[in-house]
């Protein structure tokens, strides 16, 4: 099943290409229904984070899926606040607390804080030879971050998680990552909707036959990204994993290349204040 479809990380973990992603849906109902509805549809990765507040929802959704645990891919993230107190490892036992799924897939660096995200990542390396967790990476790390990491680390992150979308394609750090062999993944793929009325991916829309949304994670996909749309509409988390059954034409991918423009929505990874 293509929306099932994996990609190798470079310690042989085999991570799916697409899945869900959690931010700010809310503890209990919300989250639990959401992830229910995705797995139930074929979805098999879940992306949450410590600081969103519903890792308890999410390994309880995964729990009652009737799923075998190896088959979903859950990944969460050490907090800032835990890289400045020093408490990557308590932060790392209240993650596997709050999820209870025994083991996490991949665990991430949320942020680069200034002073802390290179110990914080030494620290990840110490974690993952323990054994709690399948796979270690980044998040928000342009390239200036990855190669402060590289330079003190011993393992190589698996994944650098970026704002990324038609509007910010990050087509050099994406080129640079790839030769580091580690693989790059989009959170807000869909730039939280504002990418979907452009005139571009309107009119692939129709011509295609499919949503603008669609359109979008068609792009991020055929360009080999890990992707996360992050929906609370049960019916959108189905639509968003229907792009499997046609494909973008060459010129339709440079038509979407061509609306990069450094655009962000979210926080600069060099200037925050989180």
């Amino acid at each position: 099943m293509t929306i099932q479809k994996t990609v190798t990380l470079n310690n042989g973990v085999e991570m799916p290409q697409f899945g869900l992603g959690v931010f700010k849906m809310e503890e209990g109902e919300q989250v639990e229904t959401c992830v229910r509805t995705a797995l139930d549809f074929g979805y098999r990765h879940i992306d949450t984070a410590a600081a969103y507040q519903n890792e308890k929802g999410v390994g309880r959704a995964v729990r009652d899926s009737g799923i075998n645990r190896e088959d979903i891919f859950v990944t969460t993230k050490v907090w800032n606040r835990n890289q400045r107190a020093h408490r990557v490892r308590e932060g790392l036992e209240d993650s596997l607390r709050e999820l209870d799924l025994g083991y996490i897939d991949l665990y991430l660096v949320h942020w680069p804080v200034p002073e802390n995200f290179v110990a914080t990542w030494l620290m990840l390396e110490k974690l993952y030879a323990e054994g709690k967790i399948r796979a270690i990476g980044v998040s928000n790390h342009k390239e200036h971050h990855f190669e402060k990491v590289l330079s003190v680390g011993s393992v190589v992150p698996a994944v650098n998680q970026m704002e990324l979308h038609p509007r910010m394609r990050l087509a050099d750090l994406h080129s640079y990552l790839t030769s580091k062999n580690c693989r790059i993944e989009a959170w807000s793929p869909l730039m939280k909707a504002q990418v979907l009325d452009n005139e571009t991916i309107v009119r692939l829309a129709e011509t295609h036959g499919k949503t603008p949304a669609q359109i979008v994670l068609r792009w991020h996909w055929q360009h080999k990204i890990i992707i996360i749309p992050k929906s609370s509409n049960p019916e959108r988390i189905r639509e968003n994993g229907s792009f499997f059954d046609f494909e973008l034409s060459a010129e339709d991918m440079a038509a979407i290349d061509a609306l990069d423009a450094g655009e962000r929505i979210g926080a600069d990874p060099d200037n925050f204040n989180f």
